[in-house]
């Protein structure tokens, strides 16, 4: 993991508006992510994590405060630099895979490499999250813990420098979401890809670098793990 921060975040604010009713889903939060850490964001739901993740994201603009990549505020960015800065830096996992169902799951992750400025080919993408064998085989034919890998594989084709990840295990039982785990701490390592996986299971927190944890749209606390686990060790 390197030093540098990836993400320089200050003051940032998010509030939502419904007539007289105002919902303050950030409440000035700071941070700073580095570089090829894998990061845990725990919290109860409405703590602001999924804000905080969108943000990151370029899915949604702070009411206030920054949120720096690499000294580019995303904050002040255009709809269209957004878009850019997605396609080029970003990949994103849900926990609702989004595959197509009539696409082969190297055609899926094609989707990606076609529009990406420097892909791994979807035979690479598919080979590091060990779907080598399944290349074409259509969703149908597949588990949810290998198509959920396949998004995975989606993800990353565009080598990209950060990886979000909103309940990547959420629909999934306890051996396979470890699969996806240990599918997200190999890419983590082996790329260096900034991950930083939103999940209510807190046992997870044990193979990330930092944990941070969310209530009532601020940072509550952080926690740094000296030693992390391998996800085969993390009890659900």
């Amino acid at each position: 993991m390197a030093d540098h921060a990836i993400f320089d975040i200050d003051g940032l604010t998010k509030i939502y508006r419904t007539g007289a009713v105002e919902v303050r889903a950030l409440d000035n939060v700071g941070l700073q992510l580095h570089s090829g850490e894998f990061v845990v964001l725990l919290g109860p739901s409405g703590s602001g994590k999924s804000t905080f993740l969108n943000v990151l994201g370029g899915l949604d603009h702070p009411t206030s405060g920054s949120c720096k990549f690499k000294n580019q505020d995303l904050s002040v960015m255009s709809e269209i630099d957004l878009t850019l800065y997605r396609r080029e830096h970003v990949g994103f996992v849900f926990q609702f895979y989004n595959l197509i169902p009539s696409l082969t799951a190297r055609e899926n992750v094609s989707l990606i490499t076609e529009i990406s400025s420097h892909p791994m080919t979807p035979e690479k993408a598919l080979g590091l999250v060990g779907l080598s064998e399944r290349l074409d085989h259509f969703p149908a034919q597949l588990s949810g813990g290998e198509q959920q890998r396949v998004a995975i594989a989606r993800a990353i084709a565009k080598q990209p420098e950060v990886l979000l990840c909103d309940e990547p295990t959420g629909a999934l039982d306890s051996k396979t979401g470890v699969l996806v785990l240990e599918t997200l701490s190999a890419v983590n390592k082996e790329l260096g890809t900034t991950t930083i996986v939103i999940t209510h299971n807190a046992a997870i927190r044990l193979m990330a670098h930092r944990v941070v944890y969310f209530a009532d749209g601020k940072i509550a606390r952080l926690e740094k793990n000296e030693t992390r686990l391998d996800p085969a060790e993390v009890t659900w």
